[in-house]
């Protein structure tokens, strides 16, 4: 049975931690709506991006014709998968819930004959992935020292892509990321950005006809490396924000948690207190008496 002293240090170190879970949940809330507010607003541009894209696409006749990129290499063999999780822990199942959605896919590949490679942009994913795949990352790329997220960061790891592509190392490349629905829930999403897949669009009308200048080629050619910036871009601004919400989820259930286990311990310091008083009153009278 433990001492009250252990009882006393229990409840002290109980809520200390506590007042660590409460002050992480104010900065999360803080930090969540400047970083919702960029991931809402990154997005109707990449959706257009990709309309734009897939139209141009659909006007090319000669798919030999067309860049690498969109052509792709033919095959189907090797798959990068692209893995953006966040630098921190403690925010729930935000990191394992990507990091489980690659594994699948992973395991899929494998089961069909196909090789797999890893390209991850944060620790949390890389330390996750590195257990079971060690031998498959390619690539692993951390942005902790990042403290605003810009188009540069993306630029890069964009730029490491394509350079991988152009070197054979993969035929197909998906994204995998979380997309920031609310506080309570992000949805980890997989996305192919090499060759793009453009969403479906609507039939053009027959007497309508589009010229383009420069030509079909030359705009592909100067937009989809640029394209696979934005995907990547708006994938780690979809992060922040679900990672901001994750955590601020996460450390308002643990700061209730830690209430609860404040209540409980100061309720069996109270009666280990009484059980102690009442037990030396009955030695006092029993001595008395004896007397």
């Amino acid at each position: 049975m433990p001492s009250l002293k252990d009882l006393r240090n229990r409840i002290a170190s109980t809520k200390a931690t506590q007042k660590i879970t409460k002050a992480m949940q104010m900065v999360a809330a803080s930090k969540l709506r400047r970083a919702q507010a960029a991931a809402v607003a990154a997005r109707p541009f990449a959706e257009h991006m990709d309309k734009v894209l897939g139209n141009i696409a659909a006007a090319v006749g000669d798919v030999n014709a067309a860049p690498k990129l969109l052509a792709g290499t033919g095959r189907d063999q090797v798959h990068l998968l692209v893995v953006c999780t966040g630098e921190r822990g403690l925010s729930g199942a935000f990191n394992s819930s990507i990091v489980r959605l690659a594994r699948e896919r992973a395991n899929a590949l494998v089961n069909q004959g196909k090789e797999i490679k890893f390209f991850c942009v944060g620790r949390k994913g890389y330390e996750q992935l590195r257990r079971q795949y060690e031998r498959q990352i390619v690539e692993h790329l951390e942005l902790r020292s990042v403290r605003t997220l810009g188009f540069e960061n993306a630029q890069g790891i964009a730029e490491k892509i394509i350079a991988l592509y152009d070197q054979g190392a993969f035929d197909v490349a998906t994204l995998f990321f979380s997309r920031f629905k609310s506080v309570i829930a992000q949805i980890p999403t997989a996305q192919r950005i090499v060759p793009p897949s453009f969403p479906e669009t609507e039939a053009a009308v027959p007497s309508a006809s589009y010229e383009y200048e420069p030509d079909e080629l030359d705009i592909l050619t100067e937009l989809l490396p640029r394209n696979i910036a934005v995907q990547v871009f708006r994938a780690l601004l979809e992060n922040s924000a679900s990672f901001y919400g994750a955590q601020m989820s996460a450390m308002d259930n643990a700061t209730r948690n830690a209430g609860e286990m404040i209540r409980k311990q100061t309720l069996k310091y109270n009666r280990t207190r009484q059980a102690m008083i009442t037990k030396e009153l009955i030695e006092i009278i029993s001595g008395a008496e004896a007397l």
